[in-house]
């Protein structure tokens, strides 16, 4: 059997895949994309209304800034990928993609020599990853081929792929419902027609409250005007808070989590007892931030009307990375009676519809599971024992250390796992970082330090929101970056001023210079 052998591997050619080839550019990584485009869940994961959630100034490369950043309006989804194809062009970074290249399995024959208690070099002058490929697009599936590498780099991402469904008593699921059931990501493949189509006059039931759901919801209500249009019904199960712009009050968002200032009232690892002290101490002025702007939320969107007002504090919703943007007409939609609300937690299908606990039931022509997706599972299938098992903690977060390396898993790092608000950004400075050590301008420290310093980050997230396994470092994302910095040799302080540097937002423009004193 025939092997190819390269120093670096990287599996996924989405967001993070093309940040991680770029940055690691010298040593002509190889990619492998199943699918035949590069974009990931902007690709596969998107409806025809799906647009970024922030502004383009906070999702871009540091060394390629949008040709119209200062572009206040959010951009689709077809625009973020002309984006990413005009990077992945400009810095010819699509000669290192494979497409149509699935990885099915993956061999570790790196051996045991490593010293105990180091995590040892990226790059060791041999083998330790042994990646097998079955190659797609079009042809009939040939045999796996097989690549070796010293470095293996997973981004793969958390969504996408392997749809999370619910489970269901016996005799109560999906098989009994004489409609038509589908995932998000099923929805995704539909052209507009086909999604008209299966929306209009039809009554359908969603399933779900993030970002997706919302989304869907929308053009469900779009497709159903007039009088013979059937409302849609979206189930919610845990609510969370939406928003519908960047501004409070008057005031720009950033100023209440995105500065240095806002975060310094926040909790970040290594702090030590006199910052520990005066977190405690300010917790009322953090608490204070999130009443302010729940006032405002409660004040300017109808969420007593509709029952949509969470019992948790905003600030849990941002520590988890999980605020959704709505879109303009969502709630004068649900003015129309376009969109309805039902909350359950608990809820099984029948032959015409479904029902739920309270002895309640709603009858369906389409069903839409707007559930998310099962990340670690799609980890899972393709990590070998014994790693397979040390993904993730009893907790059911991964291990990380910044953000990047399992310290129980040697010459392998993992890019778009952990969430900011600028999912690109952090993605990007950390492959600066992986390309930095590669080159062995620093050193990791000892795996004992590692797994405690990811200990820690965790035990902040559990301290912050109850939806801590979603491992989004929102609210200290700037003193995580500062740590990336450190260890690279950067000044981790990047503005001109110390005003600046107290009351501006940080994005990827602020990393561009790498000399920045």
């Amino acid at each position: 059997m025939s092997i190819q052998s390269k120093k670096i591997g990287i599996i996924g050619g989405g967001i993070s895949g093309i940040a991680a080839a770029k940055q690691m550019s010298k040593y002509s990584p190889v990619v492998f994309e199943a699918t035949d485009s590069i974009g990931g869940v902007w690709k596969h994961c998107s409806y025809r209304s799906t647009k970024l959630q922030t502004p383009r100034c906070d999702y871009e490369f540091s060394d390629f800034p949008w040709a119209q950043r200062d572009n206040t309006s959010f951009p689709s989804y077809q625009e973020i990928l002309d984006y990413l194809y005009s990077y992945a062009t400009y810095f010819d970074v699509l000669k290192f993609v494979k497409f149509n290249s699935k990885v099915v399995d993956i061999r570790f024959v790196g051996g045991d020599s490593e010293k105990s208690g180091e995590y040892g070099s990226l790059l060791p002058g041999r083998p330790v990853w042994e990646v097998g490929v079955l190659h797609t697009g079009g042809q009939s599936e040939t045999a796996i081929q097989w690549f070796s590498f010293e470095f293996l780099v997973i981004c793969t991402g958390k969504y996408g792929d392997i749809p999370a469904i619910p489970k269901f008593p016996q005799n109560k699921g999906p098989e009994i419902f004489k409609g038509k059931v589908l995932h998000t990501l099923d929805y995704c493949k539909l052209s507009e027609d086909e999604s008209t189509q299966l929306l209009k006059g039809k009554k359908v039931v969603i399933f779900g409250y993030k970002k997706s759901a919302i989304d869907l919801a929308v053009e469900c209500a779009e497709a159903n005007q007039g009088e013979e249009g059937e409302a849609c019904t979206m189930v919610v199960r845990t609510l969370h808070w939406t928003v519908p712009h960047y501004s409070v009050w008057g005031l720009p968002f950033y100023m209440f989590y995105s500065t240095r200032a806002s975060q310094f009232l926040h909790e970040r690892p290594n702090q030590g007892f006199l910052r520990t002290l005066l977190c405690l101490t300010l917790s009322p002025l953090r608490k204070a931030v999130s009443k302010t702007i729940e006032s405002y939320l409660t004040r300017i969107l109808p969420l007593e009307k509709y029952g949509l007002k969470p019992d948790h504090p905003f600030e849990e919703d941002y520590a988890s990375c999980q605020m959704a943007i709505l879109p303009e007409n969502f709630f004068s939609e649900a003015d129309k009676g376009k969109i309805v609300f039902k909350r359950s937690s608990k809820w099984w299908f029948s032959e015409g519809g479904v029902n739920f606990e309270d002895g309640s039931s709603l009858e369906a022509d389409v069903v839409v599971l707007a559930t998310g997706f099962d990340g670690k599972q799609k980890l899972k299938s393709i990590i070998p024992d014994p790693f397979r098992s040390l993904l993730e903690f009893p907790s059911g977060s991964m291990p990380l250390y910044r953000g990047t390396i399992n310290p129980l898993i040697p010459n392998m790092a993992f890019v778009g796992y952990i969430e900011s608000v600028s999912n690109l950004h952090t993605a990007e400075i950390r492959c600066k970082w992986l390309s930095r050590l590669a080159d062995e301008e620093f050193k990791l420290p000892s795996m004992e330090k590692m797994l405690d310093q990811t200990t820690q980050e965790m035990e902040i997230m559990k301290r912050t929101t109850r939806f801590y396994k979603r491992s989004c470092i929102s609210t200290f994302s700037i003193n995580h970056t500062d740590e990336i910095c450190k260890e690279m040799g950067w000044n981790s302080w990047r503005k001109n001023s110390w005003i600046s540097e107290a009351f501006t937002p940080y994005n990827s423009q602020d990393y561009n210079d790498e000399e920045k004193k």
